[in-house]
């Protein structure tokens, strides 16, 4: 096995792409990283190492606080109505 390393990253402001990579081997154990912007604006870290003897290992970590954005009201009250145990109240004529 041959030793190797790469990695790359991109981060956009107008697409609000922000992501990258990058990895090493030594010929025996890989080791890298990679990064990714969550659309809740947290970053999201997985750091791994990789062998033929224990197999591929992760650990996942996060960065930053999620944030969402607001309710929208649909016009149609999303199906969903608070003062009926949940449901709307339709008329059901159906005579079966």
């Amino acid at each position: 096995p041959k030793s190797y390393e790469f990695g790359y990253a991109v981060k956009d402001s107008a697409t609000g792409n922000d992501f990258g990579r990058r990895e090493s081997s030594d010929g025996e154990t890989v080791r890298g990283e990679y990064r990714v912007q969550l659309p809740d604006g947290r970053v999201q870290i997985v750091t791994y190492t990789a062998d033929w003897r224990t197999g591929f290992h992760a650990d996942v970590r996060y960065e930053g606080e999620a944030t969402y954005p607001d309710q929208y009201n649909t016009g149609y009250n999303n199906g969903y109505n608070n003062n009926n145990n949940g449901y709307n109240n339709f008329n059901n004529n159906n005579n079966y």
